[in-house]
Order: structure tokens, then sequence, then C-alpha cells
């Protein structure tokens, strides 16, 4: 019996545009490395870091599709954010400035 599988042709389209905008990013950041983290009903979590540095992230409609999207770019992709991977992340002033303003209650005005 042959094994044949249903392929949901809107989940092959979405799967499709995230790869092509992880594709992009990768391209425009000298390469890119991801990992995807589960969200609960709401999807999965791409993150991408780039060669040089930059960060972005996508959200997917669901694990499965994220997991394809990240294959079909063709980027490494780790398992968890830490250690060397989270190591490559380039933060600037405006990122810990929001950090510690979400921490203390906000920015403040001077």
């Amino acid at each position: 019996m042959a094994d044949t599988q249903q392929v949901d042709p809107k989940a092959e389209r979405k799967v499709a545009r995230l790869a092509k905008q992880i594709s992009s990013f990768s391209r425009t950041h000298g390469g890119a490395e991801g990992q995807v983290a589960y969200l609960g009903e709401r999807g999965a979590r791409i993150v991408l870091v780039g060669e040089d540095g930059n960060w972005g992230d996508l959200v997917a409609p669901s694990y499965e599709i994220a997991e394809k999207a990240v294959e079909k770019a063709g980027i490494t992709r780790h398992e968890s954010f830490d250690g060397e991977f989270a190591a490559k992340v380039k933060t600037g002033r405006y990122e810990w400035s929001r950090m510690a303003g979400i921490q203390v209650g906000g920015p403040k005005n001077d």
C-alpha cells in the first residue's frame, strides 16, 4: 500500500513564505542561525541571529510549520537559545534601555 500524505496547500504556502523571509534575513546578515520556540496555541516563534549579530524573529501558526520553514531555508537550527548561540546576539543601547525600563517600571522622561 502506498504511503499517501495529505498536504495542506495553505500550510505549504505559509512554509514557503516564512522560508523566503528567513533566507532574505540570512542573505542580508551574512548568514543566519535559528531556534524554534513553542508558543502554545499561538504557534511557534522562530528566532534568527545573523552572522553580523543582528537578530529578528518570526511567528509561525504551528511548531511544525516553523520547523519546515527553517529546514527549507537551510539555516542551522539550535535546540535552545543558550551558550554560544545566544552570545552571537549583539545588543545596543536601545535594547538595554528597553530591558531596564521594563524592569524598573518603564522609561523615565528627564
